[in-house]
């Protein structure tokens, strides 16, 4: 008796061993063919259920009973399955029976343990978001690269050394994440992406950037952190929609000439940049933050002040000595950060008290400086009636100020750079006249009541930045002018009388 009963228990011991249950429910089955959306994010899953692969072919189990089915129930009416989510999983290989829904729109793999994906996903075709992040794949198959509706792909945290050339035939990717991976280099076929606005490649090992990024004009946040880049090619420039650009923890020694009309936020800590550059500030038409910690920068030149939009800006832990006063003449600077620098002459307890009390501190700098100008020094009146001191305009080479009218006295001054008059009631320019001022390189004159744009104007050949904006003139078009300065100089020439 209790042989036969313990060779039952080992017989029914055996059976178990080899049964597998499944970890779906068909109760999770058939709300996915209800809804069109199946989620096993989490469930410690090493491989996909054939269940789930075949969820829009095989016929239910309780089908094969006899049973009546309500009006909820009706198995046959089922929506085929279009977002699948397994993150968080242990998956180690995607099985090419994925080809069996080919109406996913979201397929969600990020965090398993793929080392490689199956050509399968190339059948996808209606696929719209593809997630792969934290994982350990090390290609990307070209099929991927087939799936025209494609509008985000994640490939964040794996171990990517190339990219198929073929990439640049996902026309429609609006989000490209290939942060955290082995990079060195870039396709060409990258600037084909013409719908991408937001394209991360920090951390990787970029050494430099390809020219074709600059056929991105869509791209308006662009990710370069942690690489080894040692320069930022010029041709960035024509990225005209960029208003976010992460260049921190790199190798720089140089301030980027960055041209970029709409760029708002301009990250470049951790580099060795060691001065700034005149004519790479004044590119900053549109510039709101810039951050330039961890540097090495010793001076802070007088043309910080042409950045009038500039509202944060982030200089600790650098070597700068002296502060410019004129930086508290910045009209929306409202954060100042200064910490880890050797200055002098301005007390460690005020740069505690903050941006404000830092401003008002140098704003008075102003005023005691221009009191002894005006003891022992020629000066004259312009027509705002303002007392300006020739000497600040002639060995700065900059002028900012408020006028009614565009002041006669600058016309003599050739040695003049900039000339900031935005904000003002200037209603014409003499454009002859400021052809002879052949220093100058930036004219603002945005928000006046310019009502005609003279054509000679764009013979000015030293000008670099002319701001024209928020003036009621009707040609140039607004669309013109939105290409920035080249292409209003341009429009200008070829409406000379020839």
């Amino acid at each position: 008796m209790s042989r036969f009963k313990r060779a039952g228990q080992d017989s029914l011991a055996g059976f178990m061993e080899k049964k597998t249950e499944s970890t779906i429910s068909s109760g999770q089955l058939n709300a996915a063919r209800k809804s069109g959306q199946l989620d096993l994010s989490g469930r410690g899953l090493r491989e996909v259920p054939q269940d789930v692969y075949r969820l829009n072919i095989d016929t239910p189990e309780e089908a094969h009973h006899n049973l009546s089915f309500g009006a909820s129930d009706r198995w046959w009416e089922q929506t085929d399955l279009t977002k699948l989510l397994l993150s968080s999983n242990q998956l180690t290989q995607l099985s090419d029976d994925i080809r069996l829904l080919p109406l996913l729109t979201t397929l969600d793999l990020h965090d398993n343990q793929l080392s490689s994906l199956p050509s399968a996903l190339g059948e996808l075709q209606e696929l719209q978001q593809l997630r792969l992040s934290h994982n350990q794949i090390t290609s990307l198959p070209v099929e991927v690269c087939t799936l025209k509706n494609l509008c985000g792909i994640n490939l964040q945290q794996n171990q990517l050394e190339t990219l198929p050339d073929e990439l640049g035939q996902l026309e429609n990717l609006t989000q490209l994440d290939l942060s955290n991976n082995h990079l060195e280099g870039l396709p060409s076929s990258l600037g084909r992406l013409r719908c991408l606005q937001k394209l991360n490649l920090c951390h990787n090992k970029l050494r430099c950037l390809p020219a074709c990024l600059a056929q991105l004009t869509n791209v308006k946040l662009l990710d370069c952190s942690n690489n080894q880049l040692t320069d930022i090619p010029a041709s960035l420039s024509k990225m005209l929609a960029l208003e976010q650009l992460y260049l921190r923890h790199n190798k720089l020694r140089f301030f980027p000439k960055l041209p970029a009309p709409a760029l708002k936020e301009l990250y470049l800590g951790n580099n060795h940049i060691e001065q700034l550059g005149t004519e790479q500030l004044t590119c900053l038409t549109a510039i709101s933050l810039l951050e330039l910690r961890d540097n090495k920068i010793k001076i802070l030149p007088e043309q910080i002040t042409l950045l009038s939009t500039l509202t944060r800006l982030d200089l600790t832990n650098n070597n700068i000595t002296n502060l410019p006063v004129s930086l508290s003449l910045l009209p929306n600077l409202t954060v100042l950060l200064l910490e880890g620098n050797p200055l002098r002459g301005i007390r460690r307890d005020l740069l505690t008290k903050g941006t404000s009390e830092l401003l008002k501190y140098l704003r008075g700098r102003i005023k005691e400086d221009r009191d002894r100008a005006d003891e022992g020094q020629m000066a004259m009146t312009l027509p705002s009636q303002a007392t300006v001191n020739v000497h600040n305009i002639t060995t700065l080479k900059s002028l900012v100020y408020r006028f009614n009218s565009f002041p006669e006295v600058l016309y003599q001054i050739v040695s003049l750079e900039t000339v900031l008059l935005g904000n003002n009631q200037v209603d014409e320019v003499d454009p002859h006249r400021l052809i002879k001022l052949v220093h100058l390189s930036t004219l603002d004159l945005s928000n006046n009541d310019l009502l005609n744009i003279p054509p000679e104007l764009g013979l000015c050949a030293s000008l670099r930045c002319l701001s024209l904006e928020g003036n009621p003139f009707r040609t140039p078009r607004a669309a013109i002018v939105a290409k920035g300065t080249d292409a209003v100089l341009e429009y200008l020439r070829s409406r000379l009388p020839t």
